[in-house]
């Protein structure tokens, strides 16, 4: 799994800090409720009607031993025992109180981890595939490009204010277990003829009251372009999505009102002004978040064909 570096640690940490202070001056009276809104959301906090709530980031749904403990302490001291895992691989606390939110983020802190941007109408959680980095069917790790979409979407000055949350999911596999059809934008990996490595580009999927399967609107993204296209995607949603209703202000309901086919043509338009530019990814930059990878000594097993044992000794 990922591991930090102390860059990544200071940032967590100063976030800390400023929420630490951001929740006293909301208790004081100093913030009233309309300006600790946006604070708190973008750190994870729900203030619900019995108790506020608390998601921690799982970024592509992995955890270690030492992460889990800590956890199942914070469950225990802050919460009532337990806490609640999402659909899309965070971790709810449903009982804190809002005056340990800061420590509770604070000892999380300690153990890379970390609630921000797992609420509100910003860049969410990035996920995949649960069996990423040993999966058998696997076409490319995508848990590297999970975190360079991560790094991206943190923090985000021109995303942070959407006109609603927005969720993306990429598939390493052949066979889909991140769901990249339900999400807002779905990345499936692909290789040309010449064996170069590319994303099919799905967007305008989703669950929740209006159930939709996503339309893919480019069939071979070159990985070098990933992150530009993602943008493209974004600015075209942050001009042209509703504000007005939050029931239709996903970005599924703006690819249907606008068709697939004119939204990608506005999609391309905005690359124009992208492709080549800061955001374009480089061996390199892919190379350096590879190496910050590092996955437990698993055992070295025989293949097993599951299949055939299954036709010998059916249920």
């Amino acid at each position: 799994m990922y591991v930090y570096d102390e860059y990544d640690q200071r940032i967590i940490e100063d976030r800390v800090k400023q929420f630490r202070d951001q929740t006293r001056r909301y208790l004081a009276g100093e913030l009233s409720e309309e300006e600790f809104r946006p604070l708190r959301l973008q750190n994870g906090l729900y203030i619900q009607r019995f108790a506020p709530m608390l998601r921690v980031a799982v970024p592509y749904g992995q955890l270690n031993a030492t992460q889990v403990r800590t956890l199942a302490r914070i469950a225990r001291d802050y919460d009532k025992g337990y806490a609640h895992i999402s659909t899309r691989q965070n971790v709810q606390f449903n009982w804190p109180a809002l005056e340990d939110i800061p420590d509770i983020l604070a000892e999380l802190a300690t153990v890379q981890m970390h609630a921000i941007q797992t609420s509100g109408n910003c860049l969410r959680n990035t996920t995949t595939d649960q069996f990423a980095g040993v999966a058998a069917d696997e076409i490319v790790d995508p848990r590297p490009w999970c975190e360079i979409v991560r790094q991206w979407t943190t923090f985000h000055p021109e995303f942070a204010y959407l006109p609603r949350k927005f969720k993306i999911a990429i598939n390493g596999s052949q066979e889909d277990r991140a769901a990249i059809e339900v999400h807002d934008i779905g990345l499936e990996p692909v290789r040309n003829a010449a064996g170069e490595l590319g994303f099919r580009v799905l967007v305008g999927g989703g669950l929740g009251r209006t159930p939709v399967v996503g339309s893919f609107i480019n069939e071979f993204l070159p990985w070098q372009d990933l992150i530009s296209y993602l943008d493209a995607i974004l600015r075209v949603y942050n001009r042209y999505g509703r504000r007005d209703n939050k029931y239709k202000a996903r970005i599924k309901i703006l690819v249907k009102a606008l068709t697939p086919e004119v939204f990608a043509e506005k999609v391309e338009a905005e690359m124009v002004h992208l492709r080549g530019g800061s955001t374009t990814l480089t061996e390199a930059e892919v190379q350096r978040v590879s190496r910050h990878f590092v996955d437990p000594a698993y055992l070295a097993l025989d293949n097993v064909d599951y299949a055939a044992q299954d036709a010998e000794y059916p249920a």
